[in-house]
């Protein structure tokens, strides 16, 4: 039916740019911490090449970006000035308009929504502990803090299971992950029991991401240089570690820690930042079992702190924090390895890349 509908409209010399939806756009957005400003750029899809579109520019140092699930809106903690901010996403050129700026709990080190984006979660590392915001529809902030809940120093990152039952904290120092049951009725996080995961010694889990399967949760460990595959219990919503695999070559001998982790949208791939050895390692997943099985590392620039995989899974940004740079790879459809395509002078202090797809 379509192609007899665009047959006639040739015929009829109509022109089908006005009357067919318009393709999505996907951008990059970049919180560059030592210039005060998120950096946008806009991502061919077909060659993975970024283009600079402009800047907007905060009130402080910016560090965790997020998306809500609908990809309309993007929320930034603003560090230094202990604020959350939120903005509309122009689908036509990625700019940014602002929607709410309000008092943060502290100083975030991490956001994240809830799976059906009605609260924005924040996790303080220097205050040791967790908060949730009511979000409306619109993508406004509600200045209110609905809860929050002490838990230790170092809180790192937040984040929900794909069923928005569970939320997990990992923490560096006290090399712990703290369970949370989540209610999503009325926003309010409830400890689990029991109430923390044990990380082995001298792991210090820091970042996580969750299967699409909801099977299992993988933490990157700070001080370990390693990633630790944990099998989620869908009825308890509790952890349990089975590897842990070391995201260095074996041969490494100076100073590493790892910074950010990432499954690849596939879910066939795991990808660890290295920060000291500089590099991207790169892992396979058994689709059965979670288990690692590493497939060496690539070279990144200098203090690879955080990196994202666009949406399609085609390529892969990491952004250097001490030089400035963004790396851009390639990501092999077959066995997952990287291959670099691309360098960019992205800005001062690099400290996130969010990679989104926009309707």
């Amino acid at each position: 039916m379509f192609s007899l509908l665009r047959f006639y409209l040739i015929l009829s010399g109509v022109c089908l740019v006005s009357i067919l939806p318009s393709q999505a756009a996907s951008y990059v957005y970049i919180s560059l911490g030592g210039e005060k400003k998120i950096a946008i750029y806009q991502q061919n899809e077909a060659d993975g090449k970024l283009t600079h579109l402009s800047d907007v520019k905060v009130p402080g140092a910016t560090g965790c970006l997020e998306v809500d699930p609908e990809k309309k809106y993007l929320f930034a903690s603003i560090r230094s000035a202990k604020e959350f901010m939120s903005f509309s996403i122009n689908p036509e050129n990625g700019a940014l308009t602002l929607i709410s700026a309000v008092p943060a709990g502290g100083n975030a080190a991490y956001i994240a929504t809830d799976r059906k984006g009605r609260y924005l979660l924040s996790a303080y590392y220097g205050e040791g502990k967790v908060a949730v915001h009511r979000l409306k529809k619109d993508g406004t902030i509600l200045p209110e803090i609905l809860q929050t809940i002490p838990t230790d120093k170092n809180a790192h990152a937040i984040l929900p299971d794909q069923s928005n039952r569970y939320v997990f904290v990992p923490h560096t120092g006290p090399n712990v992950v703290y369970q949370f049951l989540w209610n999503e009725a009325e926003g309010k996080l409830k400890a689990n029991e029991p109430p923390i995961f044990e990380a082995a010694p001298e792991m210090e889990p820091r970042h996580l991401a969750v299967s699409k399967d909801n099977r299992f949760v993988y933490f990157d460990n700070e001080k370990g240089s390693s990633v630790t595959a944990c099998k989620l219990d869908s009825e308890s919503g509790t952890l349990k570690a089975f590897q842990t695999i070391s995201t260095l070559p074996a041969d490494f001998e100076g100073k590493n820690t790892c910074a950010d982790i990432e499954l690849s949208p596939s879910g066939k791939n795991l990808y660890a930042s290295n920060r000291g050895h500089d590099s991207i390692a790169c892992f396979a997943v058994d689709p059965q079992t979670g288990k690692l099985k590493s497939l060496g590392q690539a070279a990144t620039e200098k203090t690879p702190r955080s990196f994202n995989i666009d949406p399609e899974g085609h390529f892969l940004y990491a952004a250097g924090q001490n030089n400035g740079k963004l790396a851009a790879y390639r990501i092999d459809s077959q066995t997952g390895k990287l291959t670099r395509i691309d360098t960019y002078e992205v800005g001062k202090s690099p400290s996130w890349v969010e990679v989104v797809k926009v309707p």
